[in-house]
């Protein structure tokens, strides 16, 4: 007997064997999450945007809103590059030496031990959506993009996924934050090797994050260049891959001088360095971004009102959790007792102020 099932089967069907729970529908974070990871395993190495591709073409006619589910996967990428899911490597080519892109490549199974004696879980398998027997993958709880595996009484968790063959990686090592340095010592940094570039052409479809915009709206601060004059981190298209980032120097709306992120001196993302570069931007002309502190039952909530580095967020992830955002883009909540110390490192690493208690987008 042949039985007609809806969308909303269909995707059951697709979540039990990520091990996910049923019920929950197509856009949770969990779920996409894991069909991003699932097409890296057997794409990648390949752009961002091929790996958004296939899991939107493996979604059609599951859903009528595609605009807000492509974001939503695009979000998720970005996350699984965050988590250690993916790696990315910039300006690489594979066999044509013209289509110079932003490869991304799967990570190898790994983990990071927590203080509680739980592990952070991440990387990519071939075959199968987790390295783990399934006596432990039952365990994995999927919190939002990242996957958390719970200890089982007094075992040594560690040694247990050695033992199956994941790599280990330091708190450090997965974190790897820069030195916190003076938000004009910074700004001032980018602006001597911009300067020291040359004259750049005209750049079509180059947009910029406009610094006198409201820190608070992240998507409202992008703007084309119009009367412009100053320093602006920017994007600019290229012909294979999404949109590069970089800082600009404008006179009137018009382009003078164009230096790609990340340079050759710098070990992060594009997006990191730019996210932080604006950030010292924003500080230096008295108009910081903010956080704000929220409490709610049980929790403490941090919200964030714009992206922040990667290397800043996989701190929250690994002290907090990921949190229902309200009137923000992103939320992660933590005990009380870690407060202080998030506060301390948001205004001293990333130069941000607190916001006032409705404040947002």
């Amino acid at each position: 007997m042949v039985a007609r099932i809806g969308a909303a089967d269909v995707i059951d069907l697709i979540r039990r064997p990520l091990g996910l729970p049923d019920g929950i529908g197509i856009g949770d974070d969990a779920f996409l999450s894991a069909l991003v990871r699932r097409a890296a395993s057997y794409l990648c190495p390949c752009t961002a945007r091929v790996l958004v591709s296939s899991v939107m073409e493996g979604l059609q006619g599951l859903t009528a809103q595609a605009g807000p589910l492509e974001e939503r996967i695009e979000y998720a990428v970005d996350k699984a590059l965050i988590a250690g899911d993916l790696l990315e490597l910039a300006q690489a080519t594979f066999g044509n030496a013209a289509a110079k892109s932003t490869w991304l490549f799967a990570a190898p199974p790994a983990f990071v031990a927590r203080p509680s004696g739980n592990v952070f879980l991440m990387g990519i398998t071939l075959d199968e959506p987790t390295p783990l027997p399934a006596s432990m993958a039952s365990r994995i709880t999927y919190d939002g993009h990242y996957r958390l595996l719970h200890r089982h009484g007094d075992e040594d968790l560690p040694l247990v996924l050695r033992e199956l063959g994941l790599l280990e990686l330091s708190t450090r090592t997965w974190l790897r934050e820069p030195k916190a340095e003076d938000a004009q010592i910074v700004a001032d940094r980018f602006e001597r090797e911009l300067l020291r570039q040359g004259p750049s052409g005209e750049v079509a479809g180059l947009t910029i994050l406009d610094t006198a915009a409201k820190p608070t709206f992240y998507r409202g601060r992008w703007t084309t260049p119009k009367r412009q004059s100053g320093l602006f981190v920017a994007r600019r298209p290229q012909a294979y891959g999404a949109d590069l980032w970089g800082y600009a120097l404008l006179q009137d709306g018009a382009l003078m001088k164009f230096m790609d992120f990340p340079t050759k001196h710098e070990r992060w993302r594009g997006s990191d360095v730019a996210w932080h570069l604006q950030m010292a931007l924003d500080h230096k002309a008295g108009n910081p971004q903010r956080y704000r502190v929220r409490r709610t039952a049980g929790a403490t909530v941090l919200d964030f009102f714009s992206p922040l580095p990667s290397w800043a967020e996989r701190r929250l992830a690994a002290i907090g959790r990921p949190a229902p955002k309200e009137r923000c883009l992103f939320s992660y909540q933590f005990a009380e007792s870690e407060i202080p110390t998030e506060t301390a490192f948001l205004e001293t690493s990333l130069w941000l102020a607190p916001a006032q208690t409705r404040e947002g987008d």
